[in-house]
């Protein structure tokens, strides 16, 4: 199932009825704007290309990728067909530019069939993807949020939603697992909709 005006508009009325803390934020924040992206490969290289780098670094080098292979796309085949080397010429690091590579190349030959991902669960989308090189769970996790539209995943080691939950809840530290997941207990079957509101509480909080 993946998410519509529908599913949200549900998602809204459990989360409010379910945690007052989360009302409040829904209700500072507005409507939902979680989207799925319509391009899954090139949802996947943008989360590789994000790895352990500020949002401003990464678009930077997205845009410097963008222009090696212009005037053609980001499509597994063309970039299939570059090298390591290629690839740093525009920013991208060795071991990145080798999980793209890999990526690529199971896209290509049929090993990762994007297309065929909306059909499994979340947890064998999860294992299918962390086969790919330089994709764990989080970044599954990501995909499956940002790009398949699943309501209910529960990233408990995003560092945004950690920190969100420590600020919302008061809590002295950040969350464990064990914690994390017992404040978002009432979210289900909504979790990755209450996710959303965790990062965009945080966006308030800077304003």
């Amino acid at each position: 199932m993946a998410l519509n005006s529908q599913h949200i508009e549900a998602a809204l009325r459990h989360l409010k009825k379910a945690d007052p803390i989360l009302r409040t934020v829904i209700r500072k924040t507005g409507p939902c704007r979680l989207k799925p992206r319509r391009d899954r490969f090139d949802a996947l290289v943008s989360s590789i290309l994000s790895q352990q780098i500020s949002a401003k670094a990464a678009a930077s080098i997205r845009l410097k990728l963008t222009a090696l292979l212009a005037p053609k796309k980001i499509t597994p085949e063309n970039l299939a067909a570059l090298t390591p080397a290629i690839l740093r010429t525009a920013g991208i690091s060795n071991a990145k530019a080798k999980y793209l590579l890999d990526l690529a190349t199971r896209v290509v030959n049929g090993d990762l069939r994007l297309e065929r991902l909306s059909r499994l669960s979340d947890e064998k989308v999860i294992a299918q993807l962390i086969e790919v090189k330089g994709i764990g769970v989080w970044t599954a996790q990501m995909f499956l949020i940002f790009s398949l539209g699943r309501p209910d995943v529960f990233p408990h080691d995003d560092y945004g939603v950690r920190t969100a939950i420590k600020k919302l809840y008061d809590l002295s530290e950040l969350p464990d697992k064990a914690t994390s997941h017992r404040i978002a207990a009432p979210w289900r079957p909504y979790a990755s909709i209450a996710a959303w509101y965790c990062w965009r509480s945080l966006d308030i909080a800077g304003d």
